[in-house]
């Protein structure tokens, strides 16, 4: 065997070193990447969180023909709710029915870690006689 064929054989020092930083630099990407994915996962249960107390929340509301203007608060599941019932304010030229008052409920929602919801939504209350 002659000492040419036995130098072209292998890899030399600075190719192997350059594929090492390619690997390196793949690497690098792939775990940012699946930091982004698990921040973005833990951000999205934490929501889901939030929203299954809101709606643990809503469905205690009164009955609507219980259901009063005014403001309540409390702690539920590590995060303090506030709730403003009050009657809609109707825009210019619409007519409220003769039967029932729009009552908008607004609940917020915040954690001890600042995450924080907000549901608003409409209850159509019996208008009571005068």
């Amino acid at each position: 065997m002659s000492r040419r064929s036995c130098d072209a054989a292998g890899f030399t020092l600075i190719e192997a070193l350059v594929a090492l930083a390619i690997i390196a630099a793949v690497l690098g990407t792939i775990g940012s990447v699946i930091a982004a994915s698990a921040r973005g996962t833990r951000a999205i249960d934490q929501h889901l969180a939030l929203a299954g107390t809101a709606e643990t929340l809503l469905a205690e509301l009164p009955a609507r023909n219980l259901l009063k203007p005014g403001r309540a608060s409390g702690e539920l599941a590590g995060s303090r709710w506030r709730v403003d019932v009050a009657p809609m304010k109707m825009a210019s030229g619409e007519v409220a029915s003769d039967r029932f008052v729009p009552m908008a409920i607004n609940l917020r929602l915040q954690r001890a870690d600042g995450a924080a919801i907000q549901v608003t939504t409409v209850k159509l209350v019996p208008r009571t006689p005068q």
